[in-house]
């Protein structure tokens, strides 16, 4: 079983160094590159499942669908392992397999309007690795099937890991299966969580948490980085390389929302607008909103808005934007290799000099010392 604690690295190094060697020994040649990640890898034995079971793929998930789940959850599950599961870019379910459980005959509806047939009904022979439970939007929750309770009570007493995917551990939690567990909640849903569940405990800092045989991921695109976990784990870091370089993900760096977090602090407010808009301008970093769109976006007016930021946070919101696009900044040079005018792009500024004149005014020093000051103190420690 994985280690029961959250995981904010969530590719290892051993992935990194497989794709890197990769793509260096096949510059400009993408089909010897995917021929290299499709081949057996070499120290790391692809975990098999015993002989006895139904299917020979060495990783099995069945999936369960809220309705008014993200259609972006199952995408990323679904494409992760669709490229480990194959050589090239065939589809055949060989080395992983997914399906879509449910009730035989329906149809479940994504939150963008896609409806998703259901493959095969909630089984009691139960031939799965993981079970992945989708939510959908909170309001729609209780509405799914009673038989997905039952069912998910049942895989439970198997011993099958259960996954919570985007608002899937809001399900698995009001059926009473997040007891003692921490579960990987979305910031933007940290208050919803409070309010329905408040003895139980969560995270906001990491793409997903591992907690013994509850798995939870935060939705959006952390599901790619669960997904290359889950295959590293049962398949290989070869096939977790292959799902990182066929979905276009950074192995080493990422500049996720996770990611911007990490950097900004976790900090999060009581005030439920303010907590909005400070997601808002943690999600657009690099390409910062006006004001007054956010405040439209939460509902509020730009005066309003500029009231609450200068009672909770004593700074306008422009203040509070601005010094969070230079704190990640700050995060970059010590954690990146970036030139100092690529990050500023990246945080939102439109030039160099604009950059380093208002980061020199809250730090009290130019990028580039500051940087060097930095690394300093790191190699004395």
């Amino acid at each position: 079983m994985p280690p029961t604690k959250a995981r904010p690295k969530e590719l290892s190094e051993e992935i990194g160094a497989n794709l890197h060697q990769a793509s260096a020994q096949n510059t400009g040649d993408i089909g010897a590159l995917i021929d290299r990640l499709d081949a057996p890898p070499r120290a790391t034995p692809a975990r098999r499942r015993p002989a006895a079971t139904a299917s020979a793929a060495e990783l099995r998930v069945g999936i369960l669908l809220w309705p008014q789940f993200p259609l972006l959850s199952l995408a990323g599950l679904c494409d992760g392992l669709r490229h480990a599961a194959d050589v090239g870019d065939q589809s055949r379910q060989i080395r992983c397999s997914w399906t879509i459980l449910g009730v035989p005959g329906q149809s479940v509806q994504a939150s963008c309007g896609v409806a998703v047939p259901v493959q095969e009904s909630l089984s009691s022979e139960c031939d799965y690795d993981y079970i992945a439970v989708i939510g959908g939007l909170l309001s729609a929750i209780p509405t799914a099937s009673p038989r997905y309770s039952t069912f998910l009570h049942f895989a439970a007493s198997l011993g099958k890991p259960l996954i919570g995917i985007c608002t899937g551990s809001f399900a698995l939690a009001q059926a009473g299966l997040m007891a003692g567990r921490r579960a990987c909640v979305h910031p933007f849903h940290v208050e919803d969580w409070k309010a329905a569940f408040p003895a139980l405990d969560y995270s906001t800092d990491c793409h997903y948490v591992f907690d013994g045989d509850r798995i939870s991921c935060a939705g959006g695109i952390s599901i790619v980085e669960l997904t290359a976990e889950l295959v590293r784990l049962h398949c290989g870091p070869d096939r977790a390389a292959k799902v990182i370089h066929q979905m276009t993900v950074n192995p080493a760096a990422s500049s996720t929302h996770v990611a911007r977090r990490h950097a900004l602090g976790y900090g999060t407010a009581d005030h439920d607008k303010l907590r909005q808009a400070i997601v808002l301008m943690e999600k657009n970093i690099g390409t910062p909103l006006e004001i007054a769109v956010i405040a439209r976006l939460v509902d509020s007016s730009s005066r309003q808005l500029e009231r609450v930021f200068l009672a909770e946070t004593r700074t306008t919101p422009s203040e509070y934007y601005r010094n969070a696009r230079l704190k990640y900044a700050r995060w970059m040079l010590t954690s990146t290799d970036l030139p100092i005018i690529t990050i500023a792009y990246e945080c939102g500024f439109s030039d160099a000099s604009h950059f380093i004149r208002h980061f020199q005014q809250l730090y009290g020093m130019p990028p580039g010392r500051m940087r060097k000051a930095l690394q300093a103190a790191t190699v004395e420690a």
